[in-house]
């Protein structure tokens, strides 16, 4: 056990039993944290009962579906509710939650090295220039495909591919009568789920959510184009039932050998167990700006948490370059098994880069994606808008688009009721 203490704290130790005590006054330190139930979240609540022992705080979890964390912690943040004190959120939330001081800032020690966190996801997650929410994991997007399918096919994926070869690659390995599905794709509805995937396939065909003046526009020829193509993919090509798949069930579908390809979050790599995966970067329809997502998810502390000090101290441990070496110490674990996306230091260890094939293909997704506003769309973020009506205005084209995936609606009727709800939704915020 001492050897996983040591790994667990490091040069943090002394910080953390300082910062204990300073809270220790006679009431146990006690947090319930909500968290999205991804795999490396579940392993933190196994890794963090080392944390509990160390310092007595006890970890209280709350492991929720992504959509339904999403308006849990959205409500209860944003009433005061005081329900949590330690909350997942990502690049969406945490600059617009901060600037509007639902949030805690959030402001470590030396030792904890933010400069070590990539560029892009700790800008993804700050509001001028403090950090409001800390890189639990960080991702892009980008193809998981079966290698030895393909060549057993004949055909081959290249980084940045054009979608018409994605769908050809797609058509060549699709063989349902033996269980394999040429594309598994996010079919369910929301904003950061259906909609992650999506968006980045609208931005590659040249679309956006907003215009110039934040109209919405997507009536638009790019939008049709990417939709029809998107619903023709997946309803020839993936599994039935797409309507209602979102990373967690697709994981499975790809584990159990039933996916040719899966173009998603990067951090599904570190949990894929069959053989013959390779990676390529996100493919796109002629603008790849765009077609390949950003994304975190964080820890925050909600503003006015009487655990506050507590919170942080958890916070700047779990997501620290000790918490790593604790996952990759741990004998249920692994360097295979830690959390990525986030810093630096771990795609310069050799003991990850020998276990990891995925980290390269991962590493330049995060540093090739564009979040900035641009000519195209005049909004910060990838798969998002970083303004506060897009959480509903993404969760009601979500619905629209997975009725069209599903043959409830046609393309053009989605799209119609889509356009119409954003607009009803901008105008009555003001745009």
């Amino acid at each position: 056990m001492m050897s996983l203490k040591k790994a667990l704290f490091g040069a943090t130790a002394l910080t953390l039993a300082g910062s204990v005590s300073a809270y220790a006054d006679g009431h146990a330190a006690e947090l319930t944290i909500a968290i999205v139930n991804n795999g490396h979240m579940i392993n933190m609540q196994t890794v963090a009962e080392a944390y509990t022992e160390e310092t007595g705080v006890k970890l209280n979890w709350v492991s929720l579906e992504e959509g339904v964390l999403r308006e849990q912690v959205t409500s209860d943040t944003a009433t005061g509710g005081g329900q949590y004190d330690i909350i997942n959120i990502g690049m969406q939330e945490a600059p617009i939650w901060g600037a509007a001081g639902w949030i805690e800032p959030l402001e470590f020690g030396a030792e904890y090295n933010m400069d070590d966190i990539l560029p892009a996801i700790r800008a993804g997650l700050s509001h001028e220039g403090t950090m409001y929410a800390a890189p639990f994991y960080g991702e892009s997007s980008m193809v998981m495909y079966r290698k030895d399918l393909m060549d057993a096919a004949g055909v081959s994926i290249a980084d940045n591919d054009s979608w018409d070869n994605i769908k050809a690659a797609a058509a060549a390995v699709h063989d349902p009568d033996n269980g394999v599905y040429g594309a598994c794709l996010r079919g369910k509805p929301g904003w950061g789920d259906n909609m992650a995937f999506i968006t980045t396939m609208v931005n590659s065909f040249g679309g956006a959510w907003f215009d110039a003046d934040f109209k919405p526009t997507i009536d638009s020829d790019e939008w049709r184009a990417a939709i029809n193509f998107y619903v023709d993919l997946l309803g020839n090509y993936g599994p039935p039932g797409s309507e209602g798949n979102s990373f967690n069930e697709i994981l499975a579908l790809y584990n159990e050998g039933k996916c040719g390809m899966w173009i998603d979050a990067t951090i599904a790599a570190s949990f894929l167990e069959v053989d013959g995966v390779a990676y390529a970067q996100s493919p796109n329809a002629g603008n790849p700006v765009g077609a390949n997502w950003l994304w975190a998810w964080a820890m925050a502390v909600p503003a006015g948490s009487p655990n506050a000090d507590a919170a942080k101290d958890f916070i700047e441990w779990a997501t620290s370059q000790d918490y790593v070496q604790a996952v990759a110490a741990h004998p249920d674990y692994g360097w295979g098994s830690v959390p990525t996306g986030q810093r630096a230091s771990t795609y310069a260890n050799p003991e990850f880069q020998a276990v990891a094939a995925f980290a390269d293909a991962e590493l330049a997704a995060i540093e090739s994606a564009a979040p900035e506003a641009t000519d195209l769309k005049p909004y910060v973020g990838v798969q998002f808008a970083a303004i506060p009506e897009f959480p509903e205005v993404g969760s009601a084209v979500a619905q629209e688009m997975a009725a069209a995936l599903s043959g409830a609606k046609s393309v053009d009727d989605a799209l119609a009721a889509s356009q119409a709800a954003a607009e009803a939704i901008m105008e009555e915020a003001g745009y």
